[in-house]
């Protein structure tokens, strides 16, 4: 028995709950990596998570967009308990059927046309990075002049491996890190001038996320990402779309770009793809394609046999419960309540997102980690991204019911926060709210 569970089990130490236990377990054992809020989540059922005492949170931020279907649902109860019996893992070096399954179920959805399977978004990124640069390699052994460089967005957050967090911008995300990999430029969200001045035939590839997820729900502009794709073309380099958070149905389409008619070369998807099993995609054209060979890129655990028949089971029961529509009619129907609230309440300076992929903008982060903690305190999870912005990813299961028991919630608090009660204007305001 280690020192740790010793001195926990000690007879003379005062009684500690099961929380208090695991949190000095982990404070003696893990590496510091996360601030978590003080609960201990114990099972899940629909909307809602339960603690240890039986007591129900409404969850808006899903595993931050991970359980699209909720908790416990019979179709990955089904998956998993029936190809557990079959097999959970199986080398690459070999066959089994779930891969090419989900492949053509993806490339049908996204308009692509191959597939790459890891374990996370970060990995189907830094698939797409070196994707692109094998890209380039190959464009230049065919006469194309092509450079190494890539072009990201400012506010952008792509993952944390030493490729995808040199394309996220915040500062905090790669500096403890330095040197991080060279050859990433970033471009001013949605200035199309400052995008065209700063691209050339340096760059093998633009990198976006339709819609930005941590950068604070910011849905890119029709002008902005059709220039991004006529920029690309001209020189044969790669426009990449990250769609870890707002793929796979969030914004009421399998992919955020397929809402601006604008097809890129390279997609990632992670998140919900696989129920909260572990599993990352990226999908190319067959153009793309060719850059990649036997030996160039791998993995042990993507795409395995468990991960990919919950994801079947995942996309079988979008498409059969008809969820995006779903998504869509929700969603509208909550964000409706948000810009609603956002004239009753002047901190509220604005309101976007797709879908359920939804954010309010607060006058202040300190207001935000306020009202943060007192929705908690209410038992509805949400989070806070980008310091002022509060954060919805909720179940694609979400009803009207849930998003009206948020908002009363935030329209209390709002009411009870001072700056907020002394700004409070009737709901026939005129604010203008984005997008």
């Amino acid at each position: 028995m280690s020192n740790a569970t010793q001195t926990l089990e000690h007879p003379t130490e005062k009684a500690m709950s099961k929380l208090d236990e695991l949190r000095a377990a982990e404070f003696k054992l893990l590496l510091e990596t996360y601030e978590r809020n003080p609960i201990l989540f114990e099972r899940g059922e629909g909307v809602h998570l339960i603690d240890e005492n039986g007591v129900r949170y409404l969850d808006l931020l899903s595993g931050i967009g991970v359980n699209a279907l909720g908790y416990a649902h019979p179709a990955i109860e089904k998956a998993i308990a029936e190809q557990s019996r079959k097999l959970i893992h199986l080398s690459n070096l070999y066959y089994h059927g779930g891969q090419a399954a989900v492949a053509l179920r993806l490339t049908e959805a996204t308009g692509m046309d191959r597939a790459f399977f890891a374990n996370t978004g970060t990995e189907a990124n830094e698939a797409a990075l070196k994707l692109a640069r094998a890209y380039a390699k190959l464009k230049r052994s065919e006469g194309v002049q092509l450079g190494t460089k890539f072009l990201a967005l400012e506010n952008s957050f792509h993952g944390r491996t030493m490729g995808s967090v040199a394309a996220t911008w915040k500062d905090k995300y790669r500096e403890p890190f330095d040197p991080v990999m060279p050859g990433v430029e970033f471009v001013r969200f949605n200035d199309v001038d400052d995008l065209k001045s700063k691209f050339s035939t340096e760059f093998c590839a633009i990198l976006v996320e339709p819609i930005q997820g941590e950068g604070g729900i910011r849905p890119m502009s029709h002008e902005f990402l059709e220039t991004a794709r006529d920029l690309t073309r001209s020189t044969g380099a790669l426009l990449i779309a990250d769609e870890i958070q707002s793929g796979m149905g969030r914004t009421g389409k399998w992919c955020a770009y397929q809402h601006y008619g604008v097809l890129p070369d390279v997609t990632t998807l992670a998140k919900p793809l696989a129920g909260g099993i572990p599993l990352g995609a990226m999908l190319c054209t067959e153009d793309a394609a060719r850059a990649i060979h036997a030996g160039m890129h791998g993995t042990t655990f993507g795409g395995g046999p468990l991960a990919c028949a919950v994801a079947l089971a995942v996309i079988d029961t979008i498409e059969r419960e008809h969820l995006m529509d779903h998504v869509t009619d929700v969603g509208t129907y909550f964000r409706e309540q948000l810009a609603q609230l956002a004239k009753k309440h002047d901190a509220i300076v604005d309101v976007r997102g797709l879908g359920l992929m939804l954010a309010i903008e607060l006058d202040s982060a300190d207001l935000a980690k306020t009202v943060l903690a007192e929705m908690m305190k209410r038992k509805i999870l949400i989070n806070r991204t980008s310091e002022a912005v509060l954060r919805f990813l909720p179940p694609f299961i979400l009803q009207n019911e849930h998003a009206d028991q948020a908002v009363a919630a935030l329209d209390e608090i709002l009411t009870e926060q001072p700056a907020a009660h002394a700004s409070a204007t009737p709901l026939t305001g005129g604010k203008k709210i984005g997008q």
